[in-house]
């Protein structure tokens, strides 16, 4: 399985970026990914934590 490049502490991060107004065009290519990498992070992670990301991630360990 490909290694991710980014942490879900990073993009939630990102994320907040977009919250507080930068253009998605920008962010991407601010952090280098793309458009459709951004919306499906929004998708996935769209109004977490970082403590509700770190719990997803051990349900899925767990799974």
């Amino acid at each position: 399985m490909k290694r991710a490049r980014f942490t879900e502490e990073q993009i939630i991060g990102v994320l907040r970026e977009h919250e507080a107004g930068a253009k998605t065009a920008d962010l991407a290519r601010k952090h280098g990914v793309s458009e459709a990498t951004l919306y499906n992070w929004k998708s996935k992670f769209g109004g977490m934590d970082v403590s509700d990301a770190k719990r997803l991630r051990q349900l899925e360990d767990e799974n």
